[in-house]
């Protein structure tokens, strides 16, 4: 397995994002998730995405972190938000997740970063184990569905 950044509109990355698009319709009956992203939000140093890539050279998986910083949608100064954290159906269970996740924490707090918030919603409970068991806890609602009952929004001091 090898991961690798890339740029978010990199035609793997658009793959990966629809597809987890499509996931989301799945699990919440919408058009999938509606937060205005700029792929010039995840350019260093102020953000990271990462793929990665199977031994055939196949993208498997993804995550990326953007700044934030104190803002109308409640936000706080030295905010990483995590964005489209994706493991394709094949390749879960084998801590891919878990390796990016730990790979964009670490970029975010070499860029001086102080947290790391995400929101995630109630029909994806594996996703909400994998930030519990990484020390992710709830935090103030924030972002682009703060106010839907099924956000949930957590977060860790990097």
């Amino acid at each position: 397995m090898h991961i690798r950044p890339v740029p978010f509109d990199h035609p793997d990355a658009v793959k990966l994002n629809d597809e987890v698009q499509a996931e989301y319709h799945v699990r919440y009956g919408d058009g999938g998730d509606a937060t205005p992203l700029d792929p010039a939000d995840f350019r260093p140093p102020n953000g990271l995405y990462l793929i990665a890539y199977d031994e055939d050279g196949s993208p498997v998986a993804t995550g990326g972190w953007r700044s934030q910083d104190k803002n109308a949608e409640g936000n706080e100064d030295g905010d990483a938000e995590l964005k489209r954290m994706y493991v394709i159906e094949r390749m879960r269970g084998r801590g891919l997740a878990r390796r990016i996740l730990a790979a964009l924490e670490e970029d975010a707090r070499a860029t001086g970063r102080l947290r790391m918030v995400l929101e995630t919603g109630d029909q994806q409970p594996e996703a909400v184990a994998l930030y519990a068991s990484s020390g992710y806890e709830p935090c103030a609602k924030f972002g682009y569905y703060r106010e839907y009952d099924s956000s949930i929004c957590l977060a860790k001091m990097l």
